[in-house]
């Protein structure tokens, strides 16, 4: 039963390799294309996979450490955890000491920055799509041209094999294009919603971070800063009470 299917399975193979031979030159320019797109898929995939954390929990744990005044901690965690979210909270604990203005145009800047990494590659996936059935259409057209050539040379007298020939010509590389168009459409959505996603994590995180930096972290050394001073002053009073 295992010889069975083994020797079924690889009659399929061959049916299917004899059925891509059948479909000219323009078939293997078409295999080329989707190697290119795959790649760029699974590229793309594995990129965002580490580039997306959970933003929120994320700035949270930072905000922790730095109402403790633990920069160093904070900055190590920052190192440790990949992507765009955690380059951009480094940039702005590094650069806690700028003013409002100053750090608000670092983080932006940073921000506008990390879309091109996040858009790499997109646009050859993007391109794959639309050009792989223009592609089969091309073979398509190649296999009329030899359907009339063949047509041309004998006259009345074509043999059916000429004709079926180039009508198999066409009909394998419109499928094929078809077949790698409909998956890089599909992918390339994916992709962009997945990117679009981290964009907005991107954003929000950036806002935060300056709240965080710029007034929270302010306003608790601010009030840090006085309650010292109110203990300082008690103490100067007691001390002159009792020297009274």
């Amino acid at each position: 039963m295992d010889f069975y299917v083994l020797a079924e399975a690889s009659t399929d193979a061959q049916t299917a390799w004899e059925l891509l031979r059948q479909g000219g030159p323009m078939v293997w320019v078409l295999l080329i294309v989707s190697a290119f797109g795959i790649t760029a898929f699974l590229e793309r995939l594995l990129y965002y996979h580490r580039a997306q954390i959970n933003a929120s929990e994320f700035m949270a744990g930072v905000r922790t450490v730095l109402k403790n005044d633990n920069v160093v901690e904070a900055v190590a965690i920052c190192d440790a955890t990949p992507g765009p979210v955690a380059r951009m909270a480094k940039l702005g604990i590094l650069n806690r000491e700028q003013s409002h203005n100053r750090l608000r145009e670092l983080l932006d800047d940073h921000s506008r920055a990390e879309v091109p990494r996040l858009e790499k590659r997109l646009n050859m996936l993007g391109t794959i799509a639309q050009i792989a059935p223009l592609l089969g259409l091309l073979g398509t057209v190649l296999g009329f041209i030899q359907i009339f050539q063949g047509v041309w040379r004998e006259g009345n007298w074509v043999l059916a094999n000429v004709l079926a020939g180039g009508i198999w010509q066409g009909l394998v590389c419109m499928a094929l294009g078809l077949a790698i168009a409909i998956p890089c459409t599909i992918a390339f959505n994916y992709l962009v919603g997945r990117k679009d996603d981290i964009a907005l994590d991107i954003e929000k995180a950036n806002a935060e971070l300056i709240n965080i930096l710029a007034f929270e972290l302010v306003s608790s050394s601010s009030n840090s800063g006085s309650k010292i001073n109110r203990q300082v002053g008690e103490t100067i009073r007691g001390q002159s009470s009792i020297e009274q």
